[in-house]
């Protein structure tokens, strides 16, 4: 950056960050909130698909689902690593909420359970068996893997390279989940499996967030976004519609 340049050109032209002593106050407050929103739900959805592992109909669905915990309890670690560094205190963090709080399951889509809790809104809601749970798993799942590809190339390069190494293992959550849709799609679980997709549908699609925001200009500017809330909900319904009409389902 050269010296006759502000920070706030230098983001707007494509620059990075790399030290929180270079942040300026208001990048610093989206960034940290980007941060606490990721961990909070890796924290919630790990807390929530943990009560479901037993519910597994045979070992190796087990298996992958403790896998599934356990990885993204890792993830939220390596993210809630760079909050540290921004004055997060990491010790006491993951005590803070109770992950596995839970609102009614009838509870309107997009309710939010506590201002403090940063995780998105789909993770307020409980699984209802193992069926619902592999099909929550493949519909956010293909979320995350859009978002992860967004957040990859976000504008404070530590960031950047966390979400690049977990962008893999989000992947591959996903891709169980999907192997785990069609071993159940051979049985007689087809109602099943569309209850729970019109229920999810329209809890994922509001993890994207309002499609008319004012502020993705902002954070454009700040390097913290390059497409717009519209643009990776339809990147969602697009891929996801493709893999759900595979097994003969519709999306709500």
């Amino acid at each position: 950056m050269s010296e006759d340049m502000s920070i706030e050109s230098y983001l707007a032209a494509g620059g990075i960050l790399t030290n929180p002593s270079n942040v300026p106050p208001r990048y610093r407050a989206e960034l940290m909130k980007l941060m606490a929103t990721f961990v909070d739900s890796e924290l919630a959805g790990a807390a929530g698909f943990a009560d479901i592992i037993n519910a597994g109909p045979g070992i190796k669905e087990r298996i992958s689902a403790a896998k599934i915990v356990l990885e993204k309890t890792d993830n939220a670690d390596r993210v809630l690593r760079i909050m540290g560094e921004f004055g997060a205190n990491t010790d006491k963090y993951a005590n803070h909420h109770p992950w596995t709080a839970r609102l009614d399951r009838d509870a309107p889509a997009g309710t939010e359970r506590a201002e403090q809790d940063m995780r998105l809104a789909v993770f307020n809601y409980p699984l209802d068996g193992w069926v619902d749970a592999v099909v929550m798993n493949l519909l956010m799942g293909r979320a995350v893997a859009v978002q992860m590809g967004e957040f990859s190339m976000v504008s404070y390069q530590p960031l950047a390279e966390a979400f690049r190494a977990i962008a893999p293992v989000e992947a591959r959550h996903a891709e169980l989940a999907e192997e785990g849709v069609a071993k159940l799609a051979e049985g007689d679980n087809k109602a099943a499996l569309q209850a729970a997709v019109g229920y999810w549908w329209p809890r994922v699609a509001g993890s994207f967030g309002s499609t008319s925001s004012i502020k993705a200009d902002t954070l454009k500017a700040m390097g913290l976004r390059k497409s717009t809330n519209a643009e990776l909900k339809a990147r969602w319904e697009a891929e996801t519609k493709a893999i759900l009409e595979k097994f003969g389902l519709t999306a709500a």
